[in-house]
């Protein structure tokens, strides 16, 4: 009988997977590929790397943590690897660590034995995947302009839309919002600074401060939506869907941080736009909220991208909160955890839009996860506008986004060949970082007694 090693003789591989090890991990952080993101590299001892990304926004110091966990694993365990390391994760953006190093280990799994990523997931239920483009428009907020905007992304194939709809619409609106004096302007102010404060000197300070006033959560900032506000609101999604008509699923984001009476008020506006979803309403944890919300409103009901692990969708599908679950694979857990969360929703007879404002690696990432993924309707896209996206990775099939699909690769791993450094470069996030895959060697010792229990 065959050992392992003879028998991998008469298998087509990319490397000795048995004896494969982890060796280093390095980061580039760049700006604008839509958000700032945190692009990883994992190195072993055969020469392959592996491509992760931290969640967009995030600190890549909850990937760096992991490093010294990581060092000498053979990452084609990457089940084994991930149940060791996923109690360093938390939601949202603390789950952009230990979600971004399990892509790069699939990755390294698919590369050393030269088979695509969702085969290794157990096949894949699609040959494309249909994508809904998430949209933004420059200047005063205008529902003509937004429709035309709009309009283009049908014109480029896609078949699916979203755009924002939200308070932040009507800081400049006089009598649309009612709150505490001065804390709209707050508001107001926080987000124009947020918009101007990368490279300046007081970038620190300007993000700090921007956190105190939007860290208020919605049941406690006493914001409502005038009637003057929401007729604007309303005559802003009229004008839009005047421009694109009614046949295309549109949905909407960003509302704001009001509170569930206000949510509903707005839910109910919105249903004869036939809104695709309205999404991020409120905070994820607020199940029985959410369940008040969806039994509310004739508008379905989406939320998902800040939850960390399949357990922590399930309340919410039990209180049937959800119509829709929207988990970001960069939060998630990753790659096959974000499969898992799918399969999960589909129990429940609840469907699953992925969420997507990051680079080609987290992209192709979720292309290969919801490939395998019998229960999912699109992935989002959020770079139609940055003609250098794609150009950010060595990839065969160009376009990557094509009419409004990206093609499933046949191709080990993820299907990327390699990152173009050059124009990385172009894109480096001063601010953070001042070069490019850096050494990260003070993080190869760093030790904790890890385990959970006494």
């Amino acid at each position: 009988m065959l050992d392992e090693r003879e028998a991998l003789d008469h298998v087509k591989t990319g490397s000795r997977p048995s004896d494969l090890k982890i060796t280093d991990i390095r980061f580039a952080d760049i700006w604008k590929a839509p958000m700032q993101c945190i692009m990883v590299k994992v190195y072993t001892n055969q020469g392959l790397v592996g491509y992760g990304e931290v969640r967009d926004f995030a600190d890549k110091r909850y990937a760096l943590m992991l490093k010294s966990r990581l060092i000498g694993e053979n990452p084609c365990n990457v089940d084994r690897i991930f149940r060791k390391i996923k109690q360093f994760g938390g939601q949202s953006r603390q789950g952009g660590g230990v979600s971004g190093i399990e892509v790069a280990l699939w990755d390294l799994a698919g590369k050393a034995y030269g088979v695509p990523v969702y085969q290794l997931l157990g096949g894949r239920f699609r040959d494309e995947i249909r994508l809904y483009c998430d949209t933004d428009v420059a200047g005063k907020p205008d529902g003509k302009k937004m429709g035309k905007a709009l309009k283009s992304r049908m014109e480029k194939g896609f078949t699916m839309l979203k755009m924002d709809l939200g308070i932040d619409l009507l800081y400049d609106v006089p009598g649309a919002l009612n709150a505490p004096l001065g804390f709209v302007e707050q508001l107001a102010a926080a987000g124009e600074q947020h918009e101007h404060m990368h490279g300046t000197m007081d970038t620190r300070v300007a993000a700090q401060k921007r956190r105190e006033i939007t860290c208020v959560e919605h049941c406690r900032t006493g914001i409502q939506i005038t009637q003057k506000g929401m007729e604007w609101l309303e005559n802003y999604v009229a004008e839009a869907r005047s421009e694109i008509g009614y046949e295309i699923p549109l949905a909407v984001d960003h509302v704001g941080h009001i509170g569930l009476t206000e949510c509903i008020k707005l839910g109910r506006m919105l249903e004869k736009y036939n809104i695709a979803w309205m999404e991020d309403a409120l905070p994820w944890h607020y199940t029985d909220q959410y369940a008040i919300l969806r039994r509310s409103v004739n508008v379905p009901v989406a939320t998902g991208e800040d939850i960390y692990l399949k357990e922590n969708f399930k309340p919410l599908l039990e209180a049937g909160g959800v119509s829709l679950i929207h988990p970001d694979i960069l939060t998630s857990g990753g790659i096959l955890e974000n499969k898992k969360i799918g399969d999960l929703a589909q129990e429940y007879g609840v469907g699953m839009i992925v969420h997507m404002a990051e680079t080609p690696i987290a992209c192709l990432a979720a292309v290969h996860s919801t490939a395998a993924t019998e229960n999912v309707l699109a992935l989002e896209f959020h770079s139609n506008d940055i003609p250098w996206w794609q150009d950010l990775v060595e990839y065969p099939y160009k376009p990557i986004v094509n009419n409004g699909y990206i093609k499933v690769p046949d191709l080990p791993g993820l299907g990327i060949e390699g990152l173009n450094d050059e124009v990385i470069k172009e894109h480096i996030d001063n601010d953070r970082i001042p070069g490019l895959w850096e050494a990260t060697d003070e993080w190869d010792s760093t030790f904790a007694h890890d385990r959970l229990w006494s």
